[in-house]
């Protein structure tokens, strides 16, 4: 740390200009000192090469190491793989108390890979501390290549394995449909500012997200991950996001997180909404009418300069490109969505990261799904959606060939070996790929200095401004339906009953707690969107919201409302979906839609001591036959929305 001290501010030239030396995290590898400059020697051969020397570019870079790097240290360049937990049921996926140090050192030393998505939660001293550690696993490893770790979004509410990640001790914010709801791009840029400083602090540089598809199918499991269905409102926060999240809007640099945009194109526009992670919902019902309308919002991230994209999962069946059907397979198998589309009429030129294991094997449970009383486990995760017969080998081919640089959720880097030597695999396109992915560890600079200061983490990750300001965002964008109590829902001292609120809250504001609402001023009721499991038998299936949106007898917030008579009733419901409110617009007194709220941030909105704000950013149907009149890729289109797009009451 005293060599680390010395360096830094040291200045040297460049074509005649003045650079200034970066600070350079190391722990095992020697340095060299070049023109007065120092710099890491990250494969040790004692002289500075081009991919060591931080005053290049980062393509020069890039190039250079590319050129030393053989078949085995390419092929891990271009996986992304999952780092590996310790113990727990769902260490597969990654999830659990700490990482398996052991295990990581294989992938990283032994297969080369040095991509990994990390889905620990918990203390962020912890996450932090344990990237140092895979850090310094890399810098001892052939080249040094440091480790880029990425993420799913972590920041709200709704948890879903393969999808997002507890917020835990960070920041919590509403769903991105909320940022949508109150429609301020300056607020979503900032948003995505204070994320990529909690994930800096960590040692987290990627984000998986945000999330570009447009809500169109109302039964779509994942609209919370959108900023609803208008493509003009989505593509304005998209681009805020990026330009937050990546520090600017001219691409990468040593204070941005790589930003993925996904999923390109037409998962919000899903076959009756079901989510292309299952089998039975590998279609999307995108078609070439609006095909431009849902390209729109990542024409924001373009603007922003995004570093990556991130192919769909979905088949699209109904979509030509200059005259010619689509192949039915996925869009990361897509030639002619990735390299003709994509790269070519959008000229977009970062790294295309396909969604994860579309190249492992879907077989009979990931097809039929478990048998009834069978718990479905990671094992059955495949979504290689039209070209489940090829071989493994074969499909990491079609998906590089096709336009993909870097495969997800895998760490096979023996298949594409073996694609690369049966010749399916050109050494040009490899090199392409891995030339994109290095280019980008170098414009963040994770090659000089890969390591987090741990003593930071804690001032940085949920501090309280940023808390704060997620609780305020929270509260904007809930949107008030229903008032028909001519004030303030929720009065100073009153007698409340609850349901699903906690007590201790409702206390902590001055309420009183009773256990029936017959003897209460008013009710509170905190209600989520109606859904079914229809497919227990999937592993994402046995999680997701799908089927019905609409409440009835024998959901519990239903029959809570049912339950309170003549007593009125605040209720608010949380939309992950476009809930069917008929049943309850006219039961319930005050009637709010949230996006994810804390139990304080609620009561200071039924309270009025904070104001919700919001507009809807999707229209809310008015009858199951609604659903299914319209088109799954077409806004605004429900007959006789029971609340229309954009509304909020005045």
């Amino acid at each position: 740390m005293l060599t680390f001290i010395a360096v830094v501010g040291a200045v040297g030239l460049v074509n005649g200009a003045r650079v200034l030396q970066p600070p350079l995290g190391h722990r095992s590898v020697p340095l060299l000192r070049v023109d007065g400059l120092q710099f890491k020697d990250l494969n040790r051969n004692g002289k500075l090469d081009v991919y060591e020397d931080w005053r290049k570019t980062p393509a020069d870079r890039a190039a250079d190491l590319v050129r030393q790097l053989s078949q085995e240290d390419l092929a891990g360049v271009i996986v992304h793989a999952t780092l590996p937990a310790a113990g727990g049921p769902e260490a597969r996926i990654g999830r659990g108390g700490g990482y398996d140090f052991e295990k990581a050192k294989t992938l990283i030393a032994g297969k080369r890979i040095n991509t990994f998505i990390t889905r620990l939660g918990g203390d962020p001293v912890m996450i932090a501390t344990s990237a140092n550690k895979l850090q310094e696993i890399a810098e001892e490893a052939t080249f040094g290549i440091p480790v880029t770790i990425s993420t799913d979004p972590r920041n709200s509410f709704l948890y879903v394995p393969g999808a997002s990640v507890e917020a835990g001790s960070f920041s919590q914010w509403p769903e991105s449909t909320g940022f949508a709801a109150i429609n301020e791009p300056s607020l979503t840029r900032q948003y995505a500012e204070i994320v990529r400083k909690e994930y800096l602090a960590v040692g987290i540089r990627e984000a998986l997200s945000p999330q570009a598809d447009l809500a169109t199918e109302p039964r779509f499991p994942r609209i919370n991950g959108t900023f609803g269905e208008n493509a003009d409102v989505a593509r304005a926060h998209v681009q805020a996001y990026v330009e937050g999240m990546q520090d600017g809007k001219n691409g990468l640099k040593p204070s941005s997180v790589i930003t993925v945009v996904k999923h390109w194109v037409g998962y919000g526009a899903q076959r009756d909404g079901l989510d292309s992670h299952n089998y039975y919902g590998r279609y999307s019902d995108l078609s070439n009418d609006l095909l431009t309308y849902h390209v729109k919002p990542f024409v924001g991230a373009f603007a922003a300069h995004v570093a990556a994209v991130m192919p769909a999962y979905s088949i699209l069946e109904r979509i030509t490109l200059d005259g010619e059907a689509l192949e039915p397979v996925g869009v990361g198998f897509s030639r002619q969505m990735l390299t003709g589309l994509l790269r070519g009429k959008y000229g977009f030129d970062g790294v295309v990261l396909s969604d994860w294991g579309i190249t492992s094997d879907c077989g009979e449970y990931c097809r039929d799904g478990m048998p009834a009383g069978q718990q479905p486990g990671p094992a059955q995760i495949a979504m290689s959606w039209g070209v489940m017969d090829l071989s493994r080998a074969d499909r990491f081919a079609k998906a590089i060939n096709a336009g993909v640089d870097q495969v997800g959720g895998t760490d096979d880097v023996a298949a594409v070996l073996e694609a690369w030597k049966s010749g399916k695999l050109g050494e040009a396109r490899v090199k392409q790929a891995a030339s994109r992915v290095l280019a980008q560890k170098f414009a963040i600079g994770l090659f000089e200095n890969p390591y987090v200061d741990t003593d930071l983490v804690r001032k940085v990750v949920g501090n309280p401004a940023s808390q704060a300001a997620g609780a305020a965002a929270q509260q904007r964008a809930m949107v008030p339906l229903e008032n028909r109590l001519g004030g303030t829902p929720v009065k100073a001292r009153a007698r409340v009953w609850l349901f699903d609120v906690s007590p201790a809250v409702a206390k902590a504001h001055g309420l009183t707690v009773v256990d029936s609402p017959d003897v209460a001023d008013i009710a509170i009721i905190r209600a989520a969107a109606p859904f079914e499991i229809k497919h227990p038998g999937y592993f994402f299936g046995s999680r997701q919201h799908e089927g019905r949106l609409n409440f009835q007898p024998g959901d519990r917030a239903f029959d809570a409302l049912q339950k309170c008579g003549k007593t009125p009733v605040a209720m608010t419901v949380y939309l992950d979906r476009p809930a069917i409110l008929t049943e309850v617009k006219d039961k319930a007194s005050a009637l709010y839609a949230d996006f994810g709220i804390s139990d304080d941030a609620l009561l200071d909105v039924l309270s009025g001591k904070a104001k919700a704000s919001g507009h809807l950013p999707f229209e809310l149907p008015s009858s199951g036959a609604a659903v299914e009149a319209q088109k799954s890729d077409m806004p605004h289109d429900s007959p006789h929305p029971l609340y229309p797009y954009g509304y909020a009451l005045r």
